[in-house]
């Protein structure tokens, strides 16, 4: 488990140890997607103690127009489960085709036809029936800035005021020891989610994340070099990095 370190004023000013700072990046470079968990439980003071510090994540005017639900009941997870079923249907015949699935940009070849008869993969909906909870984190439409609402494209910009929530509750879970992974795929069935969940009008779910200990721990994950997508000055600029 990471340790905490208390902030020691000097002259006005909040400073961290040294190797605060260090453990803090050891829990991002090893904060994995988990979708295998044990059967251990994950007690509700261990809830309460990841969503006191994951609440301090920023959000437009400070609003906080977060709600997370916690899900330990069998049969809404279940439900929730089911509800993942058409897009990760749709996900798996995508892939098979050697396409990004789901994006906006590119038209699928995937028909119908070819979709309805594609296994759906038990990684896009077990998780959610095996993990002791799952949490659903939503916000409120009525309180975030949706500055990109009228450009041509899929809009995106609201997803600032909720998800460096959902990712600070992964970060705290992992210093707890437990996993889980922002997922999406039951999100394609809101409407359905909105009447398993009592969620208002309003109210949009971002992620569905399963929680739980996971079956092994990962150390080292794989990424691309900070050079292949951070450039200078501009989108086609000089690498930024080695």
């Amino acid at each position: 488990m990471l340790r905490s370190h208390e902030n020691r004023p000097v002259a006005g000013r909040a400073v961290f140890h040294h190797n605060a700072r260090m453990e803090l990046y050891d829990a991002m470079d090893t904060t994995f997607a988990a979708r295998e968990f044990t059967t251990d439980p994950v007690p509700d003071e261990v809830l309460e103690r990841i969503f006191a510090h994951a609440r301090f994540a920023p959000s437009g005017g400070n609003r906080q127009g977060w709600h997370v639900i916690v899900v330990r009941d069998q049969e809404t997870k279940d439900a929730i489960a089911e509800c993942a079923k058409p897009a990760a249907r749709r996900y798996a015949a995508q892939a098979a085709l050697g396409e990004n699935p789901w994006n906006t940009v590119m038209p699928t070849r995937a028909t119908p036809e070819m979709i309805a008869a594609t296994p759906v993969p038990a990684t896009l909906t077990e998780p959610y029936r095996r993990a002791p909870v799952v949490l659903v984190v939503c916000v409120d439409l009525r309180v975030v800035a949706s500055i990109d609402q009228y450009l041509p494209r899929t809009a995106v910009a609201s997803g600032a005021s909720i998800y460096p929530l959902a990712w600070n509750i992964l970060l705290a879970a992992r210093n707890e020891g437990l996993g889980g992974t922002l997922t999406t795929m039951p999100i394609a069935e809101e409407p359905a989610l909105r009447k398993l969940l009592h969620l208002p009008e309003s109210v949009a779910v971002c992620t569905i994340m399963p929680l739980g200990k996971p079956v092994r721990q990962l150390s080292k994950l794989k990424r691309k070099p900070v050079s292949t997508f951070v450039t200078r000055e501009r989108w086609d600029g000089a690498p930024f990095g080695t």
